[in-house]
């Protein structure tokens, strides 16, 4: 049985108070990702491998070789990223993963895409406290530039994400999205798919 933690309750789905009494725990990793992203953010370098081995640092495991990062980036945990092979991530992009990010194969995200896993809740009286939920970016898929994908979300197989579009809802396989919010555009016809 797992022990449950401020980790695995807020990876969960669970509303996280400010005043929980696990919340210092939360923040010394939130802590780390600052000064992790400000180091990979002012490397002075065109080495794939110096920025891929900050970028590990920064997601607690490495990266594949194939992967490859144009800097700045901006991510208020890092430990919650997942990234698979053959992923490009173009620069300026913020990636809040503390409810999970997941990039399988092949995925390409633009500039200025924003990932984000917290919200908060409507409640007013709980609004300082955050909740998270995952966001699952699958294989072959695109997200255009400056596009926001939301809590809960998950794109599908070799789908697109056009550019500047707020995703809300989850994409189906094959299919283009875009808009605020993203609605359906068409469905994406080839034979090698």
């Amino acid at each position: 049985m797992e022990t449950t933690t401020i980790f695995t309750r807020d990876k969960a789905g669970e509303i996280i108070p400010l005043h929980d009494p696990e919340y210092p725990q939360l923040f010394k990793v939130i802590q780390k990702a600052m000064r992790t992203t400000a180091k990979l953010n002012n490397l002075v370098t065109d080495d794939i491998q110096e920025i891929n081995a900050v970028f590990s640092e920064l997601i607690g495991k490495k990266v594949d070789d194939t992967f490859f990062m144009i800097p700045p980036f901006y991510s208020d945990f890092g430990k919650n990223i997942n990234i698979g092979k053959n992923v490009f991530v173009n620069h300026a992009c913020t990636f809040m993963d503390r409810g999970g990010i997941t990039l399988e194969d092949n995925v390409l995200i633009g500039p200025k895409v924003n990932l984000i896993t917290t919200n908060h809740p409507i409640n007013p009286n709980e609004r300082r406290a955050t909740i998270s939920l995952p966001i699952v970016i699958k294989k072959g898929a695109w997200i255009g530039v400056g596009a926001t994908i939301l809590p809960g979300v998950t794109i599908g197989e070799n789908s697109i994400v056009a550019a500047g579009a707020v995703v809300f809802r989850d994409v189906a396989d094959h299919t283009i999205v875009g808009g605020v919010p993203a609605k359906f555009i068409k469905s994406i016809a080839d034979e090698s798919i």
